[in-house]
């Protein structure tokens, strides 16, 4: 917030720019820190464009679905303790002088590798790193568009440029944001929660058929552990999708009765579901004492892990979270430069 305060006059223009330093991150744009969160979001580029985001064909499923297809059960190792390939979850064995993983640092570290071969020390990091969430994912089929009331439907029904773009909801100001935050530390999930609404139909029409759309809503703030101990049952996920969409309606009248299914992914859900260690999307805190040389853990950023030959190159090493590339070009170019050495 102090960043944005210098640069900019519009409040809700320095929310929505707040939206990017806080996304995925269980903290506030008055959270020291934040503006790396917000860095981190902007300074890369897609077909030359500075700060631009792309979807993948076929949904971001389509790439999780390929790496599932050859779902790892655990490194196999040698008696010198070095990694010498992957068993799959059907048994069967994939020999390799090098192994990488794109796996969390806790699911690697934690459940891939027996602990009697690493550092205690190690361990003891990796279990302690802080992977809260403030996200719950809201995945919608919608029988149409949404209309805007800032910007109408035309008659036709046809996407606008507006359509094409991710949408911040509840975002005039950024004490919006800080009270939503506040909400969360104390176990309860936001009452005005941060919504950044996508449709990633318009731009891959094979994703719903002709007229329908899927939207996609990342919302914050959700505690992983509601107040009192209480479960995300059934219940729980309801009532705050609900919420989420009565804060939609207000802005497109209309779009809870667009609504055809939607699916409710809360942090244990995104735990459970996709191996997020606290449901993160980032595979652990974004914040200053968990970046750059202590990521994932002091003396192991270089891609390099306590396992001779097995190498990190997720979201959870140098330089973090996102669909980036940046840390696997890193790891494979450490893991290259020891491979000519075997």
């Amino acid at each position: 917030s102090q960043i944005l305060d210098q640069w900019f006059e519009s409040e809700p223009l320095k929310a929505t720019l707040a939206t990017d330093a806080v996304i995925g991150a269980m903290a506030s744009p008055h959270t020291p820190g934040s503006g790396y969160v917000l860095l981190h979001h902007v300074m890369g580029e897609l077909e030359g464009r500075q700060g631009a985001w792309g979807y993948v064909a076929g949904g971001m499923g389509a790439l999780s679905q390929a790496i599932a297809r050859s779902a790892v059960c655990h490194v196999l190792l040698g008696r010198d303790g070095r990694a010498q390939g992957v068993a799959l979850q059907d048994g069967t064995e994939v020999r390799s002088k090098l192994v990488l993983s794109n796996a969390s640092p806790q699911i690697t570290f934690l459940e891939l590798i027996p602990q009697e071969h690493l550092p205690e020390d190690f361990v003891q990091q990796i279990q302690q790193a802080d992977t809260r969430s403030p996200v719950t994912k809201i995945n919608v089929a919608v029988d149409r568009l949404p209309s805007f009331l800032a910007a109408p439907n035309v008659r036709d029904g046809q996407p606008l440029p507006h359509h094409q773009c991710s949408i911040h909801l509840n975002c005039e100001g950024t004490h919006l944001l800080h009270q939503a935050f506040t909400e969360a530390t104390h176990g309860h999930p936001s009452s005005r929660p941060m919504i950044e609404l996508c449709i990633p139909s318009v731009l891959d029409p094979g994703l719903a058929p002709q007229g329908c759309h899927v939207v996609s809503l990342f919302t914050q703030y959700t505690p992983s552990v509601l107040a009192g101990g209480q479960p995300w049952d059934e219940q729980a996920r309801n009532a705050y999708a609900d919420t989420v969409f009565d804060c939609i309606e207000a802005y497109a009248p209309g779009f809870k009765a667009s609504v055809i299914s939607r699916d409710i992914l809360t942090p244990p859900d995104l735990e459970r579901i996709f191996g997020l260690p606290g449901g993160n999307i980032f595979h652990g805190g974004m914040s200053l004492d968990q970046l750059y040389f202590v990521r994932p853990a002091p003396s192991y950023s270089g891609y390099r892990t306590p396992v001779p030959g097995l190498y990190l190159c997720g979201s959870g090493a140098h330089p973090g979270g996102g669909v980036m590339g940046a840390a696997g070009r890193n790891a494979a170019r450490v893991a290259l430069e020891d491979f000519r050495r075997l």
